[in-house]
């Protein structure tokens, strides 16, 4: 009996991540570092840092300069169709210009040296401090807690990234067919790279272009991607609306949602107060009309696979036909992580859902939770309920979410 297109990528799926651990777990017991080469130089993989469903996070460190970083490694099995997907991520890091959020600083796809596809790798800044979540398993640890107003803090600059994302406006979209393909064949011959791409600087320093994403080579065009060096170059085009962003003119809202908002996508810069958004992986336009069946089917297996279930929207668990799905999926996941900030764990990751059988999904679509005790003030735990109503129109957006929280912080002072 054939096996269904759907398991055959799940079995792929593991084949992979069971090769990247094998290849972590090899260099720990040789005691030598794997090495990569990338863009001509070549990296020591100190240490994984995190793994998802497709990617793994190492510790990597140039051998020439000796600068760490945070490499992320996504395999693309699916070739190109899969690498312009990885390659969404990088144009997202490159939209949003935002000191909470994080800015990429490199990219390259290459063959997969064990394979027919692809790997795409992401240069990101190295957090020493690691992420949220981090913290809260400490706080476990050591039995202790963040006081309310180093939470709140946090909370708020978190809620200043996720703003930058709902309130992102790009240029509108082109009226006319002809003048857009122009533009974009235009851009392919501009965008061949530079010789001095291999300089000594380890790599190109990211400057801010003037509609929040990051240019490179002073040029405000996408990132050139490269593969190996035997292979030629490689340059990918991307979203139309991202390849027009150097282009003056009337600018439209076009709201942007993370998907997957947590403590463990929020990392914490090394003067131990700034929060840093990160993973972009989920991130997509916000607003999502759902028309039909199928459409609504589509978003439920997009944030099946994309959005954790402990943080994830109620209207994603069963997406109904009908409604526009919209940034209030941000919302609710910033109430979860203020919850999980302060509780050290999501409001429907408790003993009844993970000890006894009880349902993550049924708890999130009726918002069954509780507020322990605690000496947080009430104003806090208001600030939470008022983010998880199970109706998004009832949910604050972020503007009035940032509002509350500089109330709540007041009231402490």
């Amino acid at each position: 009996m054939a096996l269904p297109p759907q398991l055959f990528k799940v079995l792929d799926n593991l084949k992979d991540q069971a090769k990247d651990a094998l290849w972590a777990l090899s260099s720990c017991i040789c005691q030598q570092s794997a090495k990569v080469k990338i863009n001509g130089r070549t990296f020591d993989i100190v240490k994984v840092l995190g793994e998802g469903g497709f990617s793994f996070v190492y510790l990597a460190q140039d051998e020439s300069s000796g600068r760490q970083f945070a490499l992320k490694k996504i395999r693309c099995p699916t070739g190109s169709e899969g690498v312009k997907e990885a390659m969404r991520e990088v144009e997202a890091y490159r939209r949003f210009k935002h000191p909470n959020i994080i800015r990429i600083l490199d990219s390259a796809v290459v063959q997969d040296p064990e394979g027919d596809g692809k790997i795409v790798y992401l240069f990101l800044p190295l957090y020493k401090r690691g992420n949220l979540q981090d913290a809260i398993n400490a706080n476990l640890i050591n039995g202790s807690h963040f006081s309310e107003k180093d939470m709140l803090r946090l909370f708020k600059g978190t809620c200043e990234a996720v703003r930058a994302m709902h309130d992102y406006h790009g240029p509108k979209a082109s009226t006319n067919p002809s003048r857009t393909n122009l533009g974009s064949s235009s851009r392919r011959q501009q965008r061949s790279p530079s010789p001095s791409r291999h300089s000594d600087e380890m790599l190109p320093h990211p400057e801010g272009d003037n509609e929040g994403g990051y240019s490179y080579d002073g040029a405000s065009v996408p990132l050139v991607t490269r593969q190996a060096e035997d292979e030629g170059d490689v340059v990918y085009d991307g979203d139309q609306e991202l390849a027009n962003d150097d282009h003056t003119g009337e600018k439209e809202l076009i709201p942007y949602a993370h998907r997957d908002l947590k403590p463990g996508n929020i990392m914490i810069a090394d003067d131990g107060v700034t929060p840093i958004l990160m993973d972009f992986g989920s991130c997509m336009k916000a607003r999502i009309p759902i028309e039909n069946r199928s459409q609504a089917l589509l978003q439920q297996d997009i944030a099946a696979e994309k959005s954790t279930m402990a943080y994830r929207a109620p209207e994603l668990f069963d997406v109904k036909t009908g409604i526009m799905l919209d940034e209030k999926v941000d919302i609710w996941s910033l109430g979860c992580t203020l919850y999980a900030l302060a509780y050290s764990h999501s409001p429907f990751e408790n003993l009844q859902t993970t000890e006894q059988g009880g349902s993550i999904a049924m708890a999130v679509m009726n918002a069954r939770y509780k507020h322990p005790a605690s000496s947080y003030s009430q104003g806090l735990n208001d600030l939470i309920d008022s983010m998880l109503k199970v109706n998004p129109k009832d949910r604050p957006d972020i503007h009035q979410v940032i509002e509350m929280t500089d109330r709540v912080l007041q009231s402490l002072s």
